[in-house]
């Protein structure tokens, strides 16, 4: 998810001791993983994926500088629900999600530009679905109340 975030937050997220560096190939996180906070990505391209049913990675997008990883299962406290590995060299700001939460707790206009792009995510989200259902070839679904005929 590529969001747009103000100065303000990015320079909070991306302390100067927190920068990790990932090599081509490296997993940022794991799909299943116990949530351990969130990444920004400073440089470099993260593949975010998905196992199918077959076991395979399922390319979902593929994400640069400015994008922040991890957000919504820091929120919630689930488990990462995608994969992401670094593309190339990645340079990385991690949030320990302690620290993160503590954080938008005590300030709230920065939680609710969290809230906007949690929103935003889910509006992207519902976009991609409907496009991948409108695509020709595909079966359309038929109202109810439609006879077969």
């Amino acid at each position: 998810m590529s969001i747009g975030l103000s100065l303000d937050l990015y320079h909070i997220l991306r302390g100067p001791n927190s920068l990790k560096v990932f090599d081509k190939g490296s997993t940022l996180f794991r799909r299943g993983a116990p949530v351990i906070g969130v990444y920004v990505i400073d440089s470099g391209r993260v593949r975010i994926t998905l196992p199918t049913s077959q076991g395979l990675p399922q390319l979902l997008e593929i994400n640069g500088p400015g994008t922040i990883l991890g957000l919504s299962e820091s929120v919630s406290g689930e488990d990462y629900r995608v994969t992401a590995e670094a593309e190339d060299h990645v340079i990385a700001s991690f949030v320990p999600r302690e620290g993160f939460m503590e954080f938008l707790r005590n300030n709230c206009e920065f939680c609710m530009q969290v809230m906007r792009f949690l929103s935003e995510d889910i509006h992207c989200l519902y976009h991609k679905f409907r496009n991948i259902n409108a695509r020709p070839g595909r079966p359309r679904r038929r109202h109810p109340e439609e006879g077969l005929n």
